[in-house]
């Protein structure tokens, strides 16, 4: 591929959802005039390549930025879901003069101390993140509980307004193929050298604009409040009918609303 002349925008989702989680927004971003670049990071929904052993955030944006420059991709915004949106801020952390913008959705990164709003309190589980680093602990429970697992952390994620079934049993298929549970509890067993990383970069806040993105019914504003010591433009932004998933949940006024945001910083 040669270097890239039009608006370019990299997509990195989270956990535990696929590439799918971007099914509306792909066709969206490419009718406004923007290449989408969808990136599944090693491990969420299909398993990592052999040799793949480190995911600490810092060595996946790594990987992300050694990818984007093998195939010409040098100037991109980068959005970001979940575990995703993580990785994408350091990659504008790491790669200023190369990232565009930044969108995070639904994440607040590790480290960062803001409390979830009462709506969003209601729905979003406390429960998986302790649970998931515990050792040992889903290794045993989860083979052969994956829908009571996934199923349970993407109903109570999602809110009130949910995910249709067909969209969960395709998420739960795709975690429980081999190799992608250690994979997925890797992302939590990293959590003291995330937090080191992120902390690191406390002290120098980005200036890559940055659109922070929340469901009322999951992080809500705590989205924009966790970025506002890590960036110096954020906008902030919250979907009132979505839980964990907005670009699923309401993808006409997200969609409308990253498109926007990217043509203004391309």
């Amino acid at each position: 591929m040669s270097e890239n002349r039009t608006p370019t925008a990299v997509l990195l989702h989270g956990w535990p959802v696929t590439s799918d989680h971007w099914r509306y927004l792909v066709p969206a971003l490419e009718a406004g005039g923007i290449t989408a670049v969808p990136i599944t990071l090693p491990g969420l929904g299909t398993a990592p390549e052999p040799g793949v052993t480190d995911f600490r955030k810092a060595a996946l944006a790594d990987e992300v930025r050694a990818r984007l420059t093998q195939e010409g991709v040098t100037r991109f915004a980068v959005i970001g879901h979940d575990w995703g949106a993580t990785v994408g801020y350091l990659i504008a952390a790491q790669a200023p003069e190369s990232v565009s913008a930044l969108v995070v959705e639904e994440e607040i990164l590790p480290g960062i101390d803001v409390e979830i709003p009462e709506a969003g309190r209601g729905y979003y589980p406390a429960w998986h993140g302790p649970f998931n680093r515990t050792p040992d602990l889903a290794e045993k429970l989860v083979p052969g509980r994956e829908a009571a697992y996934y199923g349970t952390f993407l109903e109570q994620s999602a809110g009130p307004s949910g995910l249709s079934p067909d969209t969960l049993r395709a998420y739960i298929d795709a975690y429980s193929t081999p190799g992608v549970l250690d994979a997925g509890l890797a992302y939590y067993r990293t959590r003291s050298e995330d937090v080191d990383d992120i902390q690191a970069l406390a002290a120098q806040p980005i200036s890559t604009p940055v659109l922070a993105a929340g469901g009322r019914h999951a992080m809500g504003t705590a989205v924009a409040a966790g970025l506002a010591t890590l960036a110096t433009c954020v906008t902030p932004l919250v979907f009132e009918q979505s839980g964990h998933y907005p670009a699923e949940q309401e993808p006409d006024s997200v969609n409308l609303a990253i498109v926007q945001f990217l043509q203004r910083h391309s």
